[in-house]
């Protein structure tokens, strides 16, 4: 189930970065070959810039390989080593629960009530500001996930992935 989520966030990803650099691509042309910017793809852009931004940052996180200070984890070993990453993840899944989720709700709920729609794509911004709670939905199934790994004896923290060995000489 963990792979299956994890490559559809992948190709969600990939997909919105795609259509990101389209519209910025298209906006720099239509600003400086044609002379009209297109304010329909700007106004777009920081839309997806901002899902990306945050579904990307939970992904990154569920997969280990967000920016983290690790002096501390790194040191210890055995049962204080799974004590601190436990901490450090009920701390993380508390921070996506209350201000992602449960505030990013409120924040959704209330610009829809507002009636706030987006001055060029006529988009409700309810739905724009839905990438917070979603992003904190996703960050709590990984603190889930990675509690479940520490609570068997493993590790939250990933191994950095194995570069393959470089075949022949390329220098000649």
């Amino acid at each position: 189930m963990r792979r299956l989520a994890d490559g559809l966030l992948r190709f969600g990803i990939i997909v919105v970065f795609a259509v990101l650099l389209v519209c910025v691509s298209w906006q720099v042309i239509s600003r400086y070959a044609l002379g009209t910017p297109s304010t329909v793809t700007d106004e777009l852009a920081r839309f997806l810039f901002m899902w990306l931004a945050l579904v990307g940052g939970a992904y990154t996180y569920g997969q280990g390989r967000h920016l983290a200070i690790d002096l501390l984890p790194t040191s210890l070993s055995g049962r204080p080593r799974q004590l601190n990453e436990a901490l450090i993840t009920l701390l993380i899944a508390a921070f996506a629960a209350v201000v992602m989720v449960w505030g990013g709700f409120q924040l959704v709920q209330r610009t829809l009530v507002s009636g706030q729609i987006s001055p060029s794509l006529q988009l409700p911004m309810g739905w724009v500001y839905g990438a917070v709670p979603l992003s904190g939905l996703i960050i709590i199934a990984y603190a889930a996930a990675n509690l479940g790994r520490i609570a068997k004896g493993g590790t939250t923290l990933n191994p950095p992935e194995e570069l393959p060995a470089p075949k022949g000489d390329t220098l000649s």
